[in-house]
Order: C-alpha cells, then sequence, then structure tokens
C-alpha cells in the first residue's frame, strides 16, 4: 500500500489533486491512503513552496500545480 500525501491549504486545486489520485488508483486497482496535510509547518518541512504537492512515501513527486492524469498513472 503506498501512502500519498496532498499538500496545500485546502484550496480547490488541492481537492482536485486528491480526488484525481484517489480516482487514478481506483482505475489500476491500488490500495492507497491519502493524507491531506493543511498544516503550512508540515508543509514547510517538505521545502514546498508552492501547492498542491503531492507526497509519495515520504518523497515529493509534484509541487506547484494539479498533476495530470498521465503523471499520477506514471507515479501510482
Amino acid at each position: 500500500m503506498k501512502i500519498i500525501k496532498v499538500l496545500g491549504s485546502g484550496c480547490k486545486k488541492c481537492l482536485e489533486t486528491a480526488e484525481l489520485v484517489q480516482a487514478v488508483a481506483d482505475e489500476k486497482g491500488v490500495t492507497i491512503t491519502i493524507e491531506k496535510v493543511t498544516d503550512m509547518a508540515q508543509i514547510m518541512a517538505y521545502e514546498v513552496m508552492s501547492t498542491p504537492a503531492v507526497v509519495i512515501d515520504e518523497k515529493v513527486v509534484h509541487k506547484g500545480s494539479k498533476p495530470t492524469k498521465e503523471q499520477v498513472a506514471m507515479w501510482i
């Protein structure tokens, strides 16, 4: 199981990113756990300055925009 964190303030793009990640995982039949991180101190700990950002197994794989479906599929 992959642990995927979506870092962001809870804005529309952050919510859409979390939904996209879950949808792609469901399509691929991969079990994931999504954590939404909104605490700025935790976000800064990942050295992320712009959100949304995606962290998979504690590695930042994307930041600053909503990823594409193709990008998410490659990560999962």
